[in-house]
């Protein structure tokens, strides 16, 4: 089953911008690592949200992703309440919410009769030979 692993930072303000772009540019090797995106959630504040096959991929890259974060560790403060520079969790699916289907174009409406049209024309020659 999916897993996600969600963990908040709040960055310093001279190491902002060298912080998204690091973002923005690595990319990690972790094994069943699908993606994530990382999303400002207000001011210097951010959370990353990372994408996984399953729970099993999330724990064996643990050590890997403390390496990713030692190296920008020095951009972050402290988020007190004894969290220390991060505030991490991370589990699996247990159910996925889909957006609603965006309405067909007319014109591919309209495109589908029409070749089922001719479909129907060419079908009605040959029962006519």
């Amino acid at each position: 089953m999916a897993a996600f692993n969600i963990v908040r930072f709040r960055v310093r303000p001279e190491f902002e911008q060298q912080f998204v772009e690091k973002h923005r540019t690595e990319r990690p090797a972790f094994k069943g690592f699908l993606g994530g995106n990382l999303v400002r959630t207000g001011d210097r504040s951010y959370c990353f949200v990372g994408e996984w096959r399953n729970m099993n991929s999330v724990v064996a890259a643990r050590p890997g992703m403390i390496e990713f974060l030692d190296a920008m560790r020095h951009m972050l403060e402290d988020l007190g309440g004894g969290l220390g520079v991060t505030d991490p969790v991370s589990g699996e699916v247990v159910s996925k919410l889909r957006g609603a289907s965006a309405p067909k174009k007319r014109g591919a409406r309209k495109a589908k009769k029409a070749t089922k049209k001719v479909a129907k024309k060419k079908a009605a020659k040959k029962r006519r030979r």
